[in-house]
This record gives structure tokens, sequence and C-alpha cells, in this order.
């Protein structure tokens, strides 16, 4: 008769040992869904491995599926309350969630495990330090004043010796043009004409609706990007490809604008200056990275704060608070960076109706709108991220019909083409960031709607060169913990 061992036969454990290690070489080779595939397999022949659960568990994070990533350090945990890497890995899909309180618990457990551990004391003491730093930026919040209203751009003095793009009187096209030039050989732009910008985008997006009503003109057309998280060459390329956005060549950027990439800055200040230029020439939407939380984590508010100052953080993050959340087009395609609700029966008139002006919170429409994922069944289940809800194709019917739409566009998730067709055909997901953080290998999109028809039209790119400066050069210390 074959041994056993814990329940499992001998060639069962040998078998998860062999998955186990293919699926540490798809992880290195950044192959992380195909990873998550063959841990799975390997835990259904080992089920009480702990380092099998705290492997895909690292794998989930780099999908972003930090829901899973915690669900999985847990699982390893429970079979091996002693297993560090499972705190290690809970921890840091936490910290990536901006759940700083959580994941200090989990880093203090690794340092009862390890206390002599240096590379422990260290991840403990900057998870310290930034439980405390947010501790005191939520205090002195409360006595703050709005930039935007305290601000004056016109005292701000532009020295003779700056070269750059320069704003006379109003943003022009020449002067977009100049800018656009000096981000792409690494120039800054002054301060002043920046907070020029964020005040004029500001004063716009104060006043648009929640929910915008978009018309395509007879003969007309309309292009839709999804993210570019920083990649400023990569956006570049697509007005090379698609030409540069105005009133006759409209595009509708669907958030995800910054983070990840380290040209963020260049980016938002491009796509801020075109609304500015062409108000109904560039439309935005916000997504789940137009927020504190995640600007502190993946980059852009370290960004800026190298490029600028403090102070110019503190206007994007008013800025990024009156970003729109939905788009419809011509009354029939609904724009939403993330997807759709955890509820039957949300109507249109709801989402008109949140309050946008302020933080995202954890649970709500607006919440769903901005980290929800679509998934192959029917019905909601948990979403991989650990917010929002994956719904299945019956609900993207049922919201269609509900309000009378065509099609669901959103963004949110990286494809390899750059896009992807589904739910029988009523849901597109398009991702406009090719070779996303210099190592997923996808390919770019965008589509372009033309009226009357309005039938999706796709074009994929590969990404391009740029300078030698690496994705998340900007995020904070901590952030080592999520490797």
């Amino acid at each position: 008769m074959m041994a056993a061992t814990n329940g499992f036969a001998s060639s069962d454990l040998e078998k998860s040992e062999e998955l186990k290690a293919a699926a540490n070489v798809a992880f290195q080779a950044h192959r992380f869904s195909r990873a998550v595939d063959l841990y799975t397999k390997a835990i259904e022949l080992n089920a009480d491995n702990a380092v099998l659960y705290a492997n895909r568990a690292f794998a989930h994070t780099r999908l972003e599926e930090y829901g899973s990533a915690i669900a999985d350090a847990t699982k390893s945990i429970e079979c091996n309350p002693k297993y560090v890497k499972g705190y290690y890995r809970r921890g840091a899909a936490y910290l990536a969630m901006g759940k700083m309180k959580e994941a200090l618990k989990d880093f203090r457990q690794v340092c009862k495990i390890v206390p002599k551990d240096p590379d422990a004391m260290k991840k403990l003491k900057e998870c310290e330090k930034a439980v405390a730093k947010a501790k005191f930026e939520e205090a002195i919040a409360l006595d703050s004043q709005s930039v935007a209203t305290t601000l004056d751009y016109r005292t701000i003095e532009v020295e003779d010796s700056y070269q750059g793009a320069r704003i006379e009187d109003k943003i022009t096209l020449e002067f977009v043009k100049k800018m656009m030039d000096d981000f792409k050989n690494q120039k800054s732009l002054h301060k002043r004409y920046a907070y020029q910008i964020l005040l004029q985008t500001h004063e716009l997006l104060t006043v648009t609706p929640t929910l915008v009503d978009i018309t395509i003109p007879p003969n007309g057309h309309f292009t839709v990007c999804g993210d570019i998280h920083g990649q400023f060459y990569d956006l570049l390329n697509i007005f090379q490809l698609n030409g540069l956005p105005s009133e006759e060549n409209p595009y509708l950027f669907n958030g995800d604008f910054v983070d990840r990439g380290s040209f963020s800055v260049e980016c938002i200040f491009t796509l801020f200056a075109f609304k500015c230029l062409y108000p109904t020439g560039l439309y935005l939407s916000r997504g789940n990275h137009e927020s504190k939380s995640m600007n502190k984590i993946y980059g852009f508010d370290g960004e800026v704060k190298t490029k600028f100052n403090d102070t110019m953080s503190e206007m994007f993050t008013e800025v990024f608070c009156c970003l729109p959340l939905a788009n419809v087009i011509n009354g029939k395609i609904f724009v939403v960076h993330g997807g759709l609700f955890s509820s039957d029966g949300v109507k249109l008139s709801d989402i008109r109706a949140i309050n946008r002006f302020r933080e995202p919170p954890d649970e709500g429409l607006m919440s769903e709108i901005l980290w929800s994922d679509p998934h192959d069944g029917i019905g909601r289940i948990p979403s991989k991220r650990g917010v929002g809800v994956a719904f299945g194709s019956d609900v993207t019917k049922r919201f269609l019909q509900d309000n009378n739409l065509d099609l669901v566009v959103r963004s949110h998730e990286v494809k390899d083409e750059g896009y992807e067709e589904t739910h029988d055909g009523k849901l597109i997901t398009v991702f406009s960031a090719p070779n996303y953080c210099d190592q997923m290998g996808n390919m770019g999109a965008f589509i372009r709607f033309e009226a009357p028809d309005l039938k999706p039209k796709f074009t994929t790119f590969s990404a391009v060169p740029h300078p030698a400066i690496r994705p998340m050069q900007y995020a904070n210390n901590f952030f080592s913990m999520l490797a």
C-alpha cells in the first residue's frame, strides 16, 4: 500500500512540489496569472502546505488582487502560525490597500517570531513611521485651508533664467505643445504655470456633473483610453497614432492617470492642460489611483514632492476629489473606471446624486465604481482586490436594460492585447499602458467610436522607449515591503 503523509499520498506530494517549482519559474518570468494557476493545482494536492498559500499570495499581490492575497496569507498562517512569510505577505497586501494599522499588526508579529531579523525590524520601523505620519497628517488636515481658495499663482515670480513653456495670458495650443516637448526632454514646468493649470482645472471640474453626458455629433468620432499610469512617453505615442485632443478629435481618459509609472507629473499636466484648452475636447474620469492613499503608496505623491513641493501635492489631492465618476456617450455607452455594483437596481440618477467631492470610501456606489471588476460567470462574487465586487454577465445585462444602455466600457485591469470584450460583447475593458511597469509585456489599446453606429474600433500599440527611470522611482520607502 502507498505511504501517505497527513492524508496525502506521497505521489501527490511529489507532484505538488513539481507544480510549485513550475509556479516559481512562472513567477520569476512575471507570468503571475500562470503562477497562480500552478500554485492552485499544487494546493489541490497538498492543502496543508503554508508555503504554497504564501507563494500564491505573493503572485496575487503582483496582480493587484489584494483581497485574494490576504485570504491566502491568512490560510498560510492557519496552516503554520509560525511561518513568517504568511505574516509578511498579508502585511504587504494590507499595505498595498492603504490599511496601515492592519499591516502594522502583521509586521509586529513577524518581529515576535524572528526578533533578531534586521530586515523584519527595518520593515516594522518603516510601517510604524507611516502610521504615525498618517495620524499627524489627518490631524493637521482638520485645521488646514483649501489650497485652491488661498493660493494666488500670479504672485509667484518666474525667473529670467527659466527657459521652459510660458503662459502669457491664457493656456494656448502653442504652450501645451512646448510643455510636452519640454517634458519629453526631461525639462520641468515652472511652478507658477503648474499652479495655474491646476487651479483652472479645479474650477472646471467643480462645476462638472458627477456623471457627464457626452454627445458625438453625426459623422463625428470619439476616443476612449484606459489607464496610462504615469507612462508619459506612451501617452505621447497615443497622440502620435490618433492625433492631439481637440474639439474635433475628442478623448476620454478613463482614470488612473498617475502612480506606478515615474512620469506621472508629466502625464497629468498634459491631460489637465488639454482639459483647460478644450473643455469638450478632453474628458476625464476618476480612477482608484486618483486618491490620497494610493498616491502615497504608489509613487505620485513622492514624485510631486520631488519635482515641486508639498503644497502642489495638496493641490492635486483637491483636484482629484473633483473628478467625475462616470460618463455616458450618446445616451448608450456607459464608461466608468472600475465597474458595476453590489446590488441591482442602480440607476444613472443614483450615480448623478453621489457626493464625489471627497476621498473614496471603503464601500458603496463610489467605491464600486472605482474598484469593481467583471468575472466570467454569473452573479456576484467577492472581489479579488478586497474592495468593490466582481460582477457577472447577468449583472451587466440587467444594468444596461435598467438604464436603456447598450454597452459598458471600463478600464482598471491589464489585458494582454490592451483590451478585452466579455459578457457577450456587452462589456469592454481597455488598458492604455503597454508593458505595464516595464515588466508585464502587454499591449496598450484605445477605442474609437464613430457616430451614428458607435461600433468600437480598437487600435493596439506596443510600448515605446523612455528615459532610464524605473517605475515606482518615487514610491515610499516602505513599498519595499511589497517585494
